[in-house]
């Protein structure tokens, strides 16, 4: 799943200039970070590679009129390489073979990682948020730094999350984006007012693993 095609160059640049505009106004660090997905789910390539197999299989036996157990396992074998190598390079035909549990586990596994590797960890006041969008889950994950979550409920950035998977239903993107940034500022400026030598410290967006703006 490509990232950069859910966002138009455009909208990208809208983002970023309203994680800018909201910066003005406080000392957080605001990162929104697009995916294109979070993990390749290798346990549903297998599951869907096997069922598709033994369906494939079954179809063709069916269709040349042979109850052949070796036609049968040599027809398994050949279709189940064939979905293998279809559900690792066209993701959407994993979906059937994933819940939506192993997504959510995945996705929120993967926004943690973002965060530390981003460097969201590394602001001068523990501010960084992370405003995590994995396109192909359809999920969302808010995470905040200690400085913030020492002085902001945790629980308040669901509100933010549905924003963006409304949004995202909507197909209106970047507007949610945009609009969920804003809440963040709105839930943290009274916290964390702009400091007279505050500075930029992080990109204003990430897309696909690398730095906007």
């Amino acid at each position: 799943m490509d990232a950069k095609g859910f966002l138009t160059p455009e909208e990208q640049q809208r983002i970023i200039a309203c994680v800018r505009d909201v910066e003005t106004r406080t000392s957080g660090e605001i990162v929104p970070v697009i995916v294109g997905e979070s993990y390749q789910y290798p346990a549903a390539v297998a599951l869907g590679s096997l069922v598709l197999g033994v369906a494939g299989a079954l179809a063709l036996c069916l269709g040349f009129g042979t109850e052949d157990m070796w036609m049968f396992l040599a027809a398994f074998l050949v279709c189940y390489l064939v979905f293998q190598v279809i559900l690792r390079t066209v993701p959407v035909f994993r979906k059937p073979f994933l819940s939506r549990r192993a997504m959510a586990e995945e996705v929120n596994e993967a926004a943690i990682t973002s965060f530390f590797l981003n460097g969201l960890h590394r602001t001068r006041d523990q501010t960084g948020i992370i405003i995590y969008v994995s396109v192909y889950e359809r999920m969302v994950q808010v995470l905040a730094d200690k400085g913030i979550n020492d002085k902001v409920d945790p629980k308040v950035w669901q509100e933010v999350v549905d924003i963006v998977t409304r949004s995202m239903r909507e197909r209106t993107p970047a507007d949610g984006i945009c609009q969920a940034v804003k809440r963040c500022g709105e839930l943290i400026t009274t916290h964390f007012p702009i400091k007279s030598d505050d500075t930029d410290e992080l990109p204003n967006l990430i897309v696909d693993g690398k730095a906007k703006g």
